[in-house]
């Protein structure tokens, strides 16, 4: 008589609202599957990050939660809680906020956990108090939740990094549609969604375009619809400068980022997605840390003036003058790109 196989653990995950945190939350699916191969992972996320999540070959279920940035969406949580009931045996909470403990609490999931905050006593039945000291990056955070508590302790843990599947018949269809040439491509990312305090100059943003351009490069602006603007400001011009901003999806910066030879960006959600498709990166750091969310990988180079101001982790400067930034130079950076450009091109 053959022995009965354990259960498949299904665990669902509350992730977070921004794009780098939902790219550095698969450091955390990972630990997931490879101490628990055989478990379902579901993943409560905002309906943008779908195209993310899809990327990730350890998510086997994304439930979308549409409520706006600081609505609580009663009605609109508690219906999804009811789908849920009986299909997870545990629930992992990312985020600190009281709301987004909801749904798991109200689906009824047997073992809850979280880092305390909010007063979510109830709706969570571990609770485990957040050491800063030694969770001292955001993804570390992520994974220790992943962990029993006693090894979510310690500071030497494994955190296998993130790697976001390229989808090759995609990007084929993009560079023709979207007209791009066959030079080495350069990534630019000049926004920012927490705020102005980590945006380098457009200034700059143009100047090193401009000096890439006359090397021999192509320049890819990428971003959102809000980023349009600066993307005109840089590429205005330029006839190798092409601004994206606004014209692809968020799966569609996965591909692209993926065919850049290298790029350029401050700490954003971008920042995170070319890291997480092994593209060289040239990282600005203002108002934030390196230290507390670097990009997760080794092919990257951090711009860091780290002036007695920084890291201030204010959305704007609040001595006026984001000398952080501002002093921070496209020679600077340009002469790194060329660096790591020749260094491909002698070691390919």
């Amino acid at each position: 008589m053959s022995q009965a196989s354990a259960p498949v653990s299904r665990i669902l995950v509350v992730g977070p609202s921004w794009v780098g945190d939902m790219v550095m939350a698969q450091s955390l699916f990972k630990t997931l599957k490879q101490r628990q191969p055989e478990s379902r992972i579901g993943v409560v996320a905002p309906g943008w990050s779908q195209p993310i999540l899809e990327r990730m070959e350890e998510v086997d279920e994304v439930v979308s939660l549409d409520v706006g940035h600081g609505e609580f969406g009663w009605s609109t949580r508690r219906a999804l809680a009811q789908r849920l009931r009986g299909r997870f045996d545990k629930a992992i909470v990312l985020p600190r906020s009281w709301k987004s403990a909801l749904v798991p609490f109200l689906a009824r999931i047997p073992h809850r956990v979280g880092f305390t905050g909010e007063q979510r006593y109830g709706l969570l039945n571990e609770r485990r108090e957040l050491d800063r000291a030694t969770l001292d990056q955001t993804v570390k955070r992520f994974v220790a939740l992943g962990l029993p508590a006693d090894e979510a302790k310690r500071s030497d843990f494994a955190i296998p990094r993130p790697r976001l599947r390229v989808d090759l018949d995609n990007l084929a269809e993009l560079r023709l549609r979207l007209g791009l040439s066959s030079r080495p491509a350069i990534g630019m990312m000049p926004g920012a969604e927490y705020g102005p305090a980590k945006q380098w100059p457009l200034g700059h943003f143009r100047e090193l375009a401009e000096r890439l351009v006359a090397d021999g490069f192509e320049v890819r602006v990428l971003g959102g619809p809000k980023d349009v603007a600066a993307g005109d400001a840089i590429a205005e011009g330029q006839a190798q400068v092409h601004n994206l901003c606004g014209q692809t999806r968020l799966a569609d910066a996965v591909d692209l980022l993926a065919d850049c030879q290298q790029v350029v960006t401050n700490d954003s959600g971008l920042m995170h997605v070319a890291a997480a498709v092994g593209t060289r990166i040239q990282a600005l750091y203002g108002s934030s840390s390196p230290a507390y969310t670097p990009p997760l990988t080794d092919n990257a180079e951090i711009h860091y003036l780290g002036l007695s101001c920084s890291p201030c982790f204010e959305r704007t400067c609040p001595l006026g003058h984001t000398n952080c930034q501002v002093q921070l130079s496209p020679q600077r950076v340009l002469a790194a790109v060329l660096a790591s450009s020749r260094a491909a091109f002698t070691h390919g």
